[in-house]
């Protein structure tokens, strides 16, 4: 599944390791490892903690979209008349 790529692709940017992201986001590693390895999926609480970690929307870290940004684009500020 997409989600255990992009989480690994992630956190390398970031230079975190596995024990790091867990802590941050108040999980276990183990629980944190089985995520990357693709043996157990997030919780919705979880998936959202991790979004917000990571500073990437929810559709990009389950591999929907390869847009990261946390805003869609129809949310982005626009120009006031």
């Amino acid at each position: 599944m997409e989600i255990t790529t992009r989480l690994k692709t992630l956190r390398k940017e970031r230079k975190e390791s596995q024990e790091r992201v867990a802590r941050a986001i108040d999980i276990t590693l183990r629980n944190y490892q089985r995520f990357e390895s693709g043996e157990g999926y997030p919780s919705y609480p979880v998936f959202c903690a991790l979004a917000d970690h990571f500073q990437v929307n929810l559709d990009y870290l389950a591999g929907r979209t390869d847009v990261r940004d946390m805003l869609p684009p129809s949310l982005e500020k626009t120009e006031e008349i």
